[in-house]
């Protein structure tokens, strides 16, 4: 063992290129390198292994015994390395394995589970799990190719993708504006009864631009708290009060009347969609093409 620790593993190749092609110039051609390279590294394996593998002639090459039976051992694991970085390459070209990847479960209802289903119609070779969760995972320890993030992005040692933005709107059933103090500037919603989502930092406190330049600030009162959109969201259709949500998660609902989006002209900080996944020189192609439909998929649904 302590001999073998000595050989330059390299030089088989070179080794196996003369036995497969007959000879040192057909060697050199298939490996594309000068025929003295090839004479070099087989003459060098011959002296650490302290052995003569091939017998020369003016008109041939032939293994001698120490030769062949070195031909014969190390043969099916240079195939076997060969095929596996063959496989490496080509899952870097097609998308296969499994794909594991997180984002918040509101998230991931409305916007992941349509993509992902598609691309398991298109990539048969890729299998798929999906977490849907609030939690700030370790990629890497929870072995973990992709997380949806939303909002504002930390620094991390991690990579991201920009796929998007989603606008925060605020939102309210009918039949509640019917009945509470109008709204007509971002002041009036001070005095409504505010749903806060307790997941955002600063929940009660929000900033109003309007279309026109004005800035205003207001600080919300309400009774109700949260810690998840998906529960925020009944509570508005239940009429509980007025809140904000992602637009994604309410246009239906405003489409069709069962919320009204208040004060439209007033816009509140959008935030960003990212795909984060472990930093590496090679992005792997299921992460590749996942990222690529969920851009495909928020295009046409950003708002202007």
């Amino acid at each position: 063992m302590r001999e073998l620790l000595r050989v330059d593993l390299n030089r088989l190749v070179y080794f196996a290129a003369v036995v497969e092609t007959g000879g040192f110039t057909a060697a050199a051609e298939r490996l594309g390198v000068a025929k003295a390279i090839v004479s070099q590294q087989v003459a060098r394996l011959e002296r650490e292994l302290a052995v003569t593998l091939f017998t020369r002639t003016t008109r041939r090459v032939t293994l001698t015994e120490a030769g062949e039976r070195l031909h014969a051992d190390c043969l099916p694991s240079l195939v076997g390395m060969e095929q596996a970085i063959g496989r490496v390459g080509a899952s870097q070209q097609a998308p296969r394995g499994l794909l594991r990847l997180t984002a918040p479960p509101d998230y991931a209802g409305s916007v992941i589970a349509p993509v992902i289903a598609r691309l398991a119609r298109q990539y048969p070779e890729l299998q798929i799990e999906l977490i849907a969760s609030n939690e700030v995972m370790d990629l890497v320890e929870s072995r973990i190719d992709v997380a949806i993030r939303l909002g504002w992005l930390k620094n991390s040692s991690l990579r991201a993708a920009a796929l998007g933005d989603f606008e925060q709107w605020v939102v309210a059933t009918p039949e509640y504006l019917a009945r509470s103090v109008p709204v007509a500037a971002p002041q009036d919603l001070a005095r409504q009864a505010w749903l806060s989502l307790t997941l955002l930092s600063a929940p009660l406190t929000w900033r109003f631009t309007h279309l026109l330049g004005d800035v205003q600030q207001v600080r919300m009162h309400g009774a109700i708290k949260v810690n998840s959109p998906q529960a925020l969201h009944a509570l508005l259709l239940n009429q509980a009060g007025i809140g904000v949500l992602p637009h994604y998660l309410v246009q239906a609902d405003v489409a069709a009347g069962r919320l009204t989006r208040v004060l439209p002209d007033w816009q509140l900080p959008r935030g960003g969609i990212y795909a984060v996944y472990p930093a590496s020189r090679h992005v792997p192609a299921k992460v590749r093409v996942l990222i690529d439909a969920l851009r495909e998929q928020l295009a046409p649904a950003r708002l202007g």
